[in-house]
């Protein structure tokens, strides 16, 4: 675990004391928003388990994301819509969701990692870091939580419209989800630009 706090030392050693991890999920699938958090641990947080949401099951990652939340000094957890997507294009819809988040936060965070090699759309200061998600303790949190609150909602939307079975795929291009995609079209919280290559 504490291998997860070495970039983060790093730079609360540089004179940098409120920071925060950001990261997104969903830039990928068919339908539904991108969802990003932003999350600031205590220093040195130990949150056993803590780790890129992509290694974790499901199930680990519903557990932590109370953890996480009841532990962290302040964190953020917002969206951007597919209309937004359509309109500025997955990356800068991400970077908005990714503002959104770190605005929730209070306080202000001085430095602010982002997951990944950019950060051109980001309104505070911020620095990257490619596969932050594995190796930064905050980036890891945010990680967990942008993804468990997508979860939740293609769920609903899995309870609203069962025949695309959303709850399996998440609103990702499985070919489960093509095969429904073919058979009954596409919904409202579908990405008309993703839909493109369908194939």
């Amino acid at each position: 675990m504490t291998e997860l706090w070495t970039k983060e030392y790093e730079i609360y050693d540089s004179g940098v004391t409120l920071l925060c991890g950001v990261d997104e999920a969903g830039r990928g699938p068919l339908a539904g928003p991108v969802y990003a958090a932003a999350v600031m641990l205590p220093r040195g947080c130990e949150i056993p388990g803590l780790n890129d949401s992509k290694k974790l099951s499901e199930k680990r990652r519903e557990e932590l994301f109370d953890v996480i939340c009841e532990k962290a000094v302040a964190f953020g957890i917002a969206r951007a819509e597919v209309e937004e997507i359509e309109e500025r294009n997955i990356l800068g819809a991400t970077f908005l969701a990714m503002n959104r988040a770190i605005a929730q936060l209070s306080p202000q965070p001085e430095l602010a990692l982002i997951d990944g090699n950019r950060n051109t759309g980001i309104a505070v200061p911020s620095r990257c870091v490619v596969k932050g998600d594995a190796s930064c303790a905050d980036i890891a949190a945010a990680s967990i939580l942008a993804k468990v609150s997508r979860d939740r909602y293609m769920l609903e939307m899995a309870a609203r419209y069962p025949e695309y079975a959303f709850e399996q795929h998440k609103g990702y291009g499985t070919q489960l989800h093509y095969e429904r995609l073919r058979l009954y079209g596409p919904l409202p919280i579908h990405r008309p630009s993703f839909l493109r290559k369908m194939h």
